[in-house]
């Protein structure tokens, strides 16, 4: 990463001298970063991309100190604030953002920058952690810097991005000064660190012993705290122990049901309250980067219609996650048996709808992140003691930056049959994709169907292309679940459709807002456009999945849910 004031000559000339002092000081090493004046060289042996980590932050200070070092710290750090947020969150700035601030006869010179593979709430926090850093290291200083694998932040008393310099070591640019730069980073970090970063780079080699692997844990503990102390009591991380105790070792007959991140469990704490313990597996398709997602995600979300994290637990090679108790399971063990899904009546059918919309609507516009699920689906919404749903599984989910429409991925998550078009064939995902989620989810509800498998019954390659068939030929009540006849008025059934319709059209564009769904959910005045035929629907199918089976479950292969509380 070059500090992106440079032009690409310089760039270019940077990182080949980065290149030759990371392979000649660290030339052994499995892991290394190393700090040039203007760019940052970093490679490992382990996927460290799009990964926040705030580990061993190194604060460098101008040695001049100001004369009323409270005021001058006050304008700086509300001046790197303002900047950290514009980063993070201006699209357009690609992480990157310069100000400048009077400050008595002078003026203060700014930069934050962060590497581009973060999200933009992780580059906050970053850029946040690294403020608080450097203002606690240099709080005398006229001018510091702070180096970090995933941010970087400077400000000085000249316009140093616009090529200014200093008579400050620190700030020359040429290969003096850059030595004297890589002679101080190995001052502080020995004394700081004991040996762990020589000169300008970070060594780290592969932690495997217990007691190693034990610091490593408590580090990353440590990191989901600074992440977000104000919360750290609320959602405690909970010991191992505690977990053994209250699951009696996960035992098999406190075991709820099996998916493809690993087992979920039933536990008792100590205080008598019933949780449900989600107990990463060591070949899960979730990883840590989307454990730590969940965690970091859930932590800042709270709405009724989404599952509450009460703790979590990193030790070892064991990640769990603790959630408050659903008696009545996910709706996909309800919904899709026979014999239980008389349980739901037609108007328990349009609350648990109304309640998925009301969810969705605010992971996508009001809550304080804008959060696509990406995997919204009928197993991961979970139902509390009187059916209200609550939407879960937040491992797939993204954060969009204020500006963001869409986004590109070349890693396909989530179950086939609920994927939109654009995001199963292109990659392309928005909240437009979810909402595609969201219309399948709703055909299966009120129809008592599921998507996928739903070629085996010889009717149409899925539930979706099917029902657009009998809704164009005027033949929509042949949908209804024989379960909600006398329950179910057949003109509000037809509206439901209509809507789920609109929900899943091929072009995203024409596909409703999830504010706009809630509004033709509550309005039967509001007037619906005419759907086209929807794409055929893409998905992985088996041989076994009988519709409506007691033992019926998901063939994604990312969860499977068992008819039990969980």
């Amino acid at each position: 990463m070059c500090l992106d004031y440079l032009d690409p000559g310089s760039c270019h000339d940077c990182i080949n001298m980065a290149q030759q002092d990371i392979a000649s000081i660290c030339p052994y090493s499995k892991e290394a970063v190393v700090w040039e004046e203007n760019c940052q060289l970093r490679y490992s042996n382990q996927n460290f991309l799009g990964r926040l980590n705030v580990d061993d932050n190194i604060p460098l200070d101008n040695k001049k100190n100001i004369s009323v070092p409270e005021k001058f710290e006050t304008v700086v750090n509300k001046t790197l604030s303002n900047l950290a947020e514009q980063a993070a969150f201006n699209h357009s700035l690609n992480m990157y953002a310069t100000g400048e601030v009077p400050f008595q006869d002078k003026m203060v010179y700014a930069l934050v920058q962060c590497t581009t593979d973060l999200s933009g709430n992780d580059c906050d926090t970053c850029l946040m952690g690294a403020i608080e850093d450097v203002l606690r290291a240099s709080y005398s200083s006229i001018g510091a810097r702070l180096l970090s694998r995933s941010c970087y932040l400077r400000y000085e008393f000249y316009s140093f991005y616009n090529g200014a310099t200093s008579e400050a070591p620190v700030a020359n640019n040429k290969g003096g000064g850059r030595k004297i730069l890589l002679i101080t980073i190995l001052i502080i970090v020995s004394a700081c660190l004991g040996v762990l970063l020589v000169v300008s780079c970070v060594c780290l080699a592969v932690r495997k012993s217990k007691k190693k692997g034990k610091r490593e844990i408590l580090g990353q503990h440590d990191l989901f705290h600074r992440q977000n102390d104000a919360k750290a009591q609320e959602y405690p991380f909970i010991s191992l122990a505690s977990i053994h105790a209250a699951t009696n070792k996960f035992s098999d007959s406190n075991k709820l049901g099996e998916g493809g991140f690993g087992p979920v469990y039933k536990g008792v704490l100590r205080d008598g309250k019933e949780v449900a313990i989600k107990r990463l597996s060591s070949c899960s398709e979730q990883g840590l980067e989307e454990f730590t997602n969940e965690v970091l995600l859930i932590m800042k979300l709270q709405h009724k219609n989404l599952v509450r994290l009460l703790g979590f637990c990193v030790d070892g090679e064991e990640k769990l996650l603790v959630y408050e108790y659903m008696p009545n399971s996910s709706l996909d063990v309800i919904l899709f048996d026979s014999a239980k899904r008389a349980q739901l009546d037609w108007s328990r059918r349009v609350s648990i709808i109304s309640g998925i919309a009301r969810g969705m609507l605010y992971l996508h516009e009001d809550s304080r992140l804008r959060i696509i699920h990406r995997d919204l689906k009928a197993s991961n919404i979970l139902l509390d003691n009187e059916m209200n749903p609550k939407i879960s599984d937040f491992g797939m989910a993204r954060i969009f930056a204020g500006s963001e429409g869409q986004a590109n991925t070349a890693t396909i998550v989530g179950t086939y049959g609920y994927m939109a078009p654009e995001y199963a064939m292109e990659g392309l995902y928005s909240v437009k994709s979810d909402v595609y989620g969201f219309g399948v989810l709703l055909l299966e509800i009120i129809t008592g169907r599921r998507n996928t498998g739903f070629h085996l019954l010889k009717r149409g390659p899925s539930l979706v292309t099917y029902a657009w068939k009998l809704w164009d030929e005027g033949k929509g009540l042949e949908l209804i679940d024989p379960s909600l006849v006398g329950s179910c008025d057949p003109e509000e059934f037809l509206r439901y459709l209509h809507i789920g319709l609109l929900c899943v059209q091929e072009d995203a564009n024409d596909r409703p807002t999830m504010s706009s769904a809630v509004v033709m959910l509550k309005s039967e005045t509001v007037s619906l456009t005419q759907p086209e035929k929807p794409a055929f629907n893409m998905g992985r199918f088996t041989n076994q999945h009988t519709e409506g089976g007691a033992d019926s479950c998901s063939i994604n292969g990312l969860t499977v849910s068992n008819i039990m509380p969980r």
